[in-house]
């Protein structure tokens, strides 16, 4: 593999559209043409602000060692007076998002990619392409970025008085809300082709299903749950308080980054990002350049693990994971397993078999309840980390089914 490759999985976004040289047709933006201005609305989209253009978001190199261009056409949807599930109303939330292709008249041939822990608009471009499974010369993908990934409303861009420790924690529900308002009201589109999800898009996408069951015709959820388990909450609370624990955190009001912190939760998260297996067989080589060492690519994953990323940012992001709960959905009352027999869309649900923050126990147990679904786990070595197709194998794999779920008729990766 590349060094591409490499660095991407460092970063987190796991953005592996550098894993073939296939390059993505040109992009349209909105509904409109592209590079239209979007009215002046109580909700409305503008063009994202240079100064949070590359906030704590890690560069995509090409195999020739050059940066990546962006693919997407990139947009802000900005939301006043956002309640949150908490009761905290933020003047302004944004929602910072890309689209891929053209939005036909019908307003029918959409699929939302909700982002993951992080990530941003391009943690699913390994997905997209003429000879992948979501083609952006007949689809129109809106790629959202999660509530606190430096982009979207954030800890770090947020003004006082909810700025850094101070802003509200989201859930999921509340981005889903977010999301489907910036769909109904500046988008126009009140039905979806497909939603697909990996690991916090996969929350997403169970709480999509949930939420708004008629909204979407299909929903594919890799390497995520409709639930939160107790062993992922001690699991994020070990992260935070690796954080943390560094002083310079002083409670989330530092003036500087708490390296250290930063290290701290780097190398826990490490820990369970891929298997055990995949540590024992030492398939990092397989990602790394050559003479690396194990001491070498645990530095790496402990120095630039996320580079850029705000500690109160990350911590955010790890709350709303923590809180995540479908069967909390109003008119559910807790019952997880009421909320799952009531999703009606076909729902293809693709763990990891080596999942160690998403466990394939859990999807197993969630899936008895699903009267739609399709279980088909990933038979991958790669942890969590399969649900994004870090290798060839896994990446033929998930094209395929889920080309053939979608019925995009995708190609096989050579």
């Amino acid at each position: 593999m590349t060094r591409s490759i490499v660095r991407l999985l460092l970063s987190w976004v796991l953005v592996l559209a550098s894993v073939t040289a296939t390059p993505l047709l040109s992009q349209g933006a909105s509904p409109a043409t592209k590079g239209s201005t979007a009215r002046e609305t109580q909700s409305q989209s503008t063009p994202r602000p240079s100064q949070a253009k590359d906030e704590g978001k890690p560069k995509q190199d090409n195999a020739a060692g050059g940066e990546q261009p962006d693919n997407a056409d990139v947009h802000e949807f900005v939301l006043r007076n956002f309640r949150t599930e908490s009761g905290v109303v933020l003047p302004e939330a944004r929602v910072v998002y890309g689209t891929y292709g053209h939005l036909n008249a019908a307003r029918d041939n959409v699929v939302l990619l909700p982002s993951h822990y992080m990530a941003d608009h391009r943690g699913y471009e390994w997905l997209i392409g003429p000879d992948r499974a979501l083609d952006p010369s007949k689809l129109f993908l809106v790629a959202t970025e999660l509530f606190g990934n430096g982009h979207s409303s954030s800890p770090s861009n947020t003004p006082e008085p909810f700025h850094g420790p101070r802003f509200p924690v989201t859930t999921i529900r509340d981005n889903v809300e977010a999301v489907h308002r910036l769909l109904t009201e500046e988008l126009k589109v009140t039905h979806l082709r497909a939603i697909v999800g990996f690991s916090m898009g996969a929350q997403q996408a169970f709480q999509w299903a949930i939420s708004y069951p008629q909204f979407a015709d299909r929903i594919v959820a890799t390497c995520g749950a409709a639930r939160t388990y107790g062993h992922g909450i001690v699991r994020l609370e070990g992260q935070i308080a690796a954080l943390t624990a560094d002083a310079a955190f002083q409670n989330g009001n530092y003036t500087s980054p708490p390296q250290k912190g930063l290290e701290a939760f780097a190398t826990v998260w490490t820990a369970w990002l891929f298997s055990q297996e995949w540590w024992r067989r030492e398939l990092w080589r397989q990602m790394s350049p050559p003479g690396a060492t194990f001491d070498s690519v645990l530095h790496e994953f402990r120095t630039n693990f996320i580079p850029g990323a705000d500690a109160n940012n990350l911590i955010l992001q790890m709350r709303t994971w923590e809180k995540h709960d479908v069967g909390a959905t109003p008119g559910f009352n807790g019952d997880l397993e009421k909320a799952l027999r009531s999703i009606k869309a076909p729902f293809l649900y693709m763990p990891s078999e080596t999942d160690l923050y998403f466990p394939v126990g859990d999807a197993r147990y969630e899936a008895a309840f699903m009267t739609t679904v399709t279980l088909k786990p990933i038979p991958s070595l790669w942890g969590h980390t399969a649900g994004a197709g870090p290798n060839p194998a896994d990446l033929k794999f998930l094209h395929e089914n889920i080309g053939k779920f979608l019925g995009t008729a995708a190609k096989s990766e050579k």
